[in-house]
This record gives C-alpha cells, structure tokens and sequence, in this order.
C-alpha cells in the first residue's frame, strides 16, 4: 500500500449521509427537551432557546471535537484510511427522562411554593446545571471503574431498566405525537420503519432519516392549511433566533441543594452511559476501530461537565451505532459538521429555529427507531434465559410515566390527585403505590433485573444481596418514596398513608430474601436448571 492509498480521507460522500442521521437524531432531542418544558409544564421558552439550549449544544460541539481528533490519531497509528470517528450526541433516555421527572417536577414545585413563574424558571435551571455537573463528575470516576459495573449488575438489569426507558419514555410519548398529526407522523415513521427497519434502500440512496424529515415537514405545509394535518395548524414559526452564548457560569452553585434530593433518578442515567459507551467502544473494536475505552468514557464525561458549567441540562453520550455509520461510508468529517451545525446552532439560536419549524409529529418517528433498537438489543444482547429479567425491568418506568402523566394539574386536578394519594381502603390507596413504584425507578429497574437474573442462575446470595439493598433503598426514600417529587426522607418523619410505605416495602422485600435463604436449602434449589426453561 503506497503512502497515498494510506492518507486519511476524512470527508468522504458517506460523511453526508452520516451528518443527517446524527444531527436530526440530536435535533430530534433539543425538540423534544423543549415540547417537554415548554408545552407540558408551561416552561417559558425563552429560558429553554437562550439559556438552557447554549450549554447544552456546546457539550455536544465539544464532545465530537474530541472524537474528530480521535479518529484523525487513530488512523495515523494504524495507517488506516478508513477509520470512522465516534459518533457523539445528545443522550435520549436521560434528556427526556430528566425533563419529565428532574426539570419539569421541580418546575412545577417551586411555582406551588410561591415562586414566580419566572424566578421558578431560573432555579430549574440551575438546578438542571446543578445535575449535570453531579453527572459528570460520576461519570469521570466511573470512566475508571465502568467495566466494574459491568461485571456485577447483570446485563438484564443494566439493559432492562434502559429498556423500559425506551417502551415508556422514548417510545410511547413520541407515538402519542405522531398519531397526534396521522398522516404526517405515520408516513414519517413508515418511511423509517421501511428504510432502517427493513433495511430496504430508498431510492437514489436517499438516507431514511432525512426522507423522513424533510417529506414529513414538507407536507405538513402542505396540508396543514387545508385541515388536514390534525389539531390547529400555526404555519411557519417566525425567522427569530434565540442568541445565547454558552459562557461559564458558577449559577450551579445556586442549584445544588435542590439537586440532591433527585441524584438518585439522575446518577443511574449517568451510569448507563458509562456502561453504554463500554458496549459502544467495543463494537467499534469489532468494526475495525479500536479506540480506547476510557479515552471514550473521558470524553463524553468531560463534555457534560462542559455543557453543565455553561448552562446545560442535557448529558452527552456516544451514540450507538458506530459499525452502522460505517457501512454507511462515513469517516471523521460527519462528527466534525454535526458538532458545528449544533453548536454553533444553539448559540446562534437556528437550532431552536428548526426545533419550531420541524412538527414534532415528525421528529417523533426517530424516538420510535431508537426505542425499538433499545428494547430489541436488551433482549439480544441478553441471555435468553433471562428474558424475564429484562421484561420485569420494564415496569418501574411503566409506573412513573403514570405517575407523570397522573401528577400533570392539567390531567389531573391537584385535590383529586391528593385525594388519591392519601385515600384509605382495604390495601394502599392505589394512585400512592403507583408513586412510589415509579419513584427512583432506573435504580429500581436496574436491581429488579438483576435480582432476577440472579435468581434465574440460581445464585441465591447474590439474588438476597440486591433485595437486601431494595429492602434498605426503599426503607430511606431511594427508591419507592412515597413522596410525589420522589424526595429521599427518613422514614419515622412521615404522616398518614404515606408512613406505611417504608416501612411495608422495606419489610416485604426482608421477607423475600428470607424466603429465599430458606428455599436455597432444599434439594430442588441445588438442581441444575433445566436448559431453554426461560427461553
């Protein structure tokens, strides 16, 4: 091979097809993020566009920087002209999941405390400043110690519970979108389903995801003035940009109490992306690219560290799927244009221009796309036989998109809803279990997956140690408080129904471990287990 044959290209046609795949699925995260505050929790937009979108589309310039850099040094190390660089964006689980139940929960609590609306904005926002700072620091020791995870939580908790996220919080909210504007979101879906589900070429090699979303744009302006698009057509939003430069700011400072009390739901999310960025790095090693592990995790950690300082409430993660943006053909120069387009797009305010201008009905379909690739890799990546384990991973994330959905004023009335909660009956009252099953629920989900999976093996100590730590969690509010912001509390402070729900829960799961110690002593449990039970 000649020193030519050898240079790097860099920019190739592939890195086109590439940049629309990884800057819509990023843009696609910013619309989302903004419909969440803005249009379920009455956030004012401006502190969304000019505060909040800087920072955090700084982090992600900042991130695919590095891994531009990177792919450029590993080519020269390996005298590869084909190396493709990592790809890095915004985290979907953990920007949707921390709007729902972080940014737009603390929101609506400050308001009832007698906040204004505005003064209430601005303590949201330092307090998602606040989470990410804790986020990344997190992930800057876990990049260290991410393969240990690996190895002690089984695949079924750490995958379930990201799962769950995808049925619950990716998947559904977007499909409640999409068949919000039929015609619009369904031929967007169909036109990812057919291209990036079956697989099946568009023609003239069109990438599915830009299809999709210009021909779903496109004829909502089409049909939108007709009627025909579903709900009020409002037509193009006006050509105004929303500047906001991502300085450094110590406003976190002010957010960091009021943070503390929603680490346990926002560390798990740091977490998955550790063990995330794991997985992907290894599937890049298989591809043919074999980048270092922790210069990996380093960098995506950094870079929320980045975005938080500089006013962001998004985490930034490498994106799964490096092996398929190299069978697209694409190099270093995708990372290199998506970084820039967001980056510069959240300072000069254009991103949050597409974000209005683009239906969310449109959007939506990539959530889908990325919600069945999650379900469907947690069962594949999985042991069959601990199927069960993923599936019962699902449910804590079921019950907190109920109470999510139970707890919004404008579905629910908030003496209904507190009504509801303190009911008495024959058991406890229904919409309080409800609560406290989906408070703390990645943690939840990650420790009832790997319980599972445990008992499946038939490692009864192991299955004891993780309803042990449920029993103590659950005892403190960790998980299963019976708080409706999910506030951790020692348990004697409590009054009325909400008491019995550290108290009942801890003892419930003691009695499980106890159960089990005593089963692990038969003759049965010392059988092997019989192949394809489970499968």
């Amino acid at each position: 091979m000649t020193a030519s044959d050898r240079r790097y290209r860099w920019f190739v046609l592939g890195d086109w097809n590439g940049f629309f795949g990884l800057m819509f699925d990023n843009l696609t995260v910013l619309s989302f993020l903004a419909g969440i505050l803005i249009f379920v929790f009455k956030f004012p937009a401006d502190i969304v566009y000019s505060r909040m979108f800087p920072g955090t589309a700084f982090g992600v310039l900042f991130g695919d920087l590095v891994y531009t850099w990177m792919a450029f040094r590993l080519a020269k190390k390996k005298g590869n002209s084909d190396v493709t660089a990592m790809p890095l964006g915004l985290d979907t689980p953990s920007t949707i999941g921390i709007a729902l139940v972080v940014l737009g929960p603390a929101f609506l609590g400050l308001k009832a405390e007698g906040m204004s609306e505005r003064d209430a904005a601005m303590m949201t926002w330092y307090l998602g400043m606040a989470t990410m700072v804790f986020i990344g620091i997190v992930k800057v020791v876990f990049s260290f110690f991410g393969h240990w995870v690996q190895r002690i939580v089984p695949q079924a908790g750490l995958l379930g519970s990201l799962a769950g996220i995808g049925l619950a919080l990716i998947g559904f909210i977007p499909l409640v979108d999409i068949f919000g504007m039929p015609l619009i979101g369904l031929v967007s879906l169909g036109l990812l389903l057919y291209s990036l589900i079956a697989g099946i070429q568009l023609p003239k090699k069109t990438p599915g995801v830009f299809a999709a979303v210009i021909g779903g744009t496109i004829l909502y302006y089409l049909i939108g003035p007709i009627g025909w698009a579903g709900g009020a057509y409002a037509g193009p939003p006006p050509m105004e940009l929303h500047f906001g430069f991502p300085v450094p700011t110590l406003g976190f400072l002010e957010g960091i109490g009021p943070a503390l009390k929603y680490l346990p739901i926002a560390i798990p999310f740091g977490i998955l992306t550790v063990v995330g960025g794991i997985n992907v790095t290894e599937s890049a090693r298989v591809a043919g690219d074999d980048y270092r592990t922790r210069d990996v995790l380093l960098t995506e950690a950094v870079a929320t560290l980045v975005a938080g300082v500089c006013g962001g409430v998004a985490q930034s993660t490498p994106y799964i799927g490096q092996p398929a943006y190299k069978r697209m053909g694409s190099r270093a120069g995708y990372t290199l244009l998506t970084g820039i387009f967001i980056g510069l797009g959240g300072m000069l305010g254009y991103v949050s221009f597409f974000v209005e201008l683009i239906p969310r009905a449109v959007l939506a379909p990539i959530l889908v796309f990325v919600a069945l690739d999650i379900m469907v890799q947690a069962f594949l990546a999985c042991p069959p036989r601990h199927a069960p384990a993923v599936a019962f991973a699902y449910f804590p994330t079921v019950a907190r998109l109920l109470a999510i959905k139970f707890g919004n004023p404008d579905i629910v009335a908030p003496a209904t809803f507190q009504k509801l909660m303190t009911e008495p009956g024959k058991s406890l009252p229904e919409m309080l279990v409800t609560v406290a099953l989906g408070n703390g629920f990645i943690v939840t989900a990650m420790l009832w997956g790997g319980f599972l999976a445990e008992l499946i093996d038939r490692h009864f100590r192991r299955t004891i140690v993780y309803l042990t730590i449920l029993a103590a969690f659950s005892f403190f509010g960790v998980v299963h408080s019976a708080s409706p912001d999910g506030a951790m509390y020692l348990p004697w402070t409590l009054t009325g129904l909400a008491r019995e729900i550290p108290y009942q829960f801890a003892l419930a799961y003691l009695s499980f471990a106890i159960l089990i110690f005593i089963l692990s002593m038969t003759r049965e449990a010392k059988e092997p287990a019989q192949p394809g039970a489970h499968s």
